[in-house]
């Protein structure tokens, strides 16, 4: 081979001598330029902190409102609003949730828009997060709704004798456990009366005990249950406890149940139809003070029993501790078991230990 010839294969193989490793490099360069480019373009094309998450933003607001203006939910289509109600405080769940998402998309309107649903939890049920109890009483009442269902009445009967409360009422008595009740609370509780399903025992004297006509007899058709049915199957009493500070009313009851259909959706016709009767009985009782207790299948945020809270004050919201749950017994998410109070202070309420029932037992001290 000449050294022409090895000159000219040198300059095929050798880039540098043709110039194309120069152009090869004012490519390279012109490449890197170009994505400059575009990335500059997507990021600048990226909506803002301020826009990201529009969906999110929305969802908080609404849960917002749906909070703050529950009352005007209807309750004409399937019990919604009193549905709403039952699980009102539940709707603050969804608060973390949505925080965990706006975190995500790095959206400041979501996390703006949070403070609407957190502002409104926090007024409707801030108060529940605080020991609002104080020390004393003068008076220990206690309700329980026993369950009809309950393996050991027996051992329900010793666990509410040994609860120290004067005065106790329960709720769901069946025939074949009444006497076993009245036997286990006898020693403790020398006065009691029982109505029906319902019962009151007392350390302190009763008088002017009588049923309470919450219609419990009235059946979707209008028809009534026999004389002899409607007293085995009252639900409801009312009688006085004589104390050192004078005659207080005492209310017991138990109202109708609800249920999830999916074609009725939450019908709660019994329930309510109970509630306007109660709320009545109430409002034509002479006596000052009064105290209810009972199994009440509702919460009080649920606008069904605004004719009962006009009256009286619940003493769980008023001296409690907590949300006070107390249905089911196994996983409590709804206080439908109250105490509420007219004329007398609650010191403090509480909700005692499980029993053989599905609903867990409350009580609250009371002070004139």
């Amino acid at each position: 081979m000449t050294g022409s010839e090895r000159g000219l294969t040198v300059a095929q193989v050798d880039p540098a001598a043709t110039g194309q490793g120069g152009a090869g490099r004012r490519d390279t360069g012109s490449g890197t330029w170009r994505a400059g480019i575009r990335r500059a373009i997507r990021i600048g094309s990226r909506p803002g902190p301020w826009k990201r998450g529009p969906v999110l933003a929305a969802l908080a607001l609404l849960l917002g409102l749906l909070m703050l203006l529950h009352a005007k939910i209807p309750n004409r289509i399937g019990g919604l609003g009193s549905l709403v109600e039952t699980f009102l405080p539940w709707f603050g769940l969804f608060i973390p949730v949505l925080l965990a998402g706006a975190l995500w998309r790095r959206s400041v309107s979501a996390v703006v828009a949070l403070l609407l649903p957190v502002m409104v939890w926090l007024h409707l049920f801030g108060a529940m997060l605080s020991d609002k109890s104080h020390p004393g009483g003068d008076l220990t009442v206690a309700g329980h709704n026993v369950g009809a269902d309950n393996p050991d009445p027996a051992g329900t009967a010793r666990d509410l004798a040994a609860s120290g409360a004067d005065v106790l009422a329960l709720q769901e008595m069946t025939e074949q456990t009444t006497g076993t009740y009245e036997k286990g609370l006898a020693k403790a509780y020398p006065y009691h009366t029982v109505q029906g399903t319902v019962g009151l025992w007392s350390k302190l004297p009763l008088s002017d005990t009588q049923p309470v006509d919450i219609k419990m007899d009235v059946g979707p058709l209008g028809d009534t249950k026999p004389a002899e049915v409607k007293m085995a199957y009252n639900r409801a009493l009312r009688t006085t406890v004589t104390t050192d500070h004078g005659p207080l009313a005492v209310y017991v009851a138990h109202l109708g149940s609800v249920r999830v259909n999916p074609r009725a959706g939450f019908w709660t016709d019994s329930r309510d139809r109970n509630a306007q009767a109660l709320g009545e009985a109430l409002a034509a009782e002479q006596n000052e003070r009064v105290v209810l207790l009972g199994d009440l299948n509702g919460t009080m945020d649920d606008r069904a029993f605004d004719g009962i809270t006009s009256q009286l004050r619940s003493a769980r919201n008023a001296a409690g501790d907590g949300f006070g749950f107390t249905w089911p017994a196994s996983f409590p998410v709804a206080r439908i078991d109250q105490i509420l109070v007219r004329g007398v202070e609650p010191e403090s309420s509480w909700v005692l230990p499980a029993t053989g029932s599905d609903h867990l037992p409350v009580a609250a001290g009371i002070s004139w």
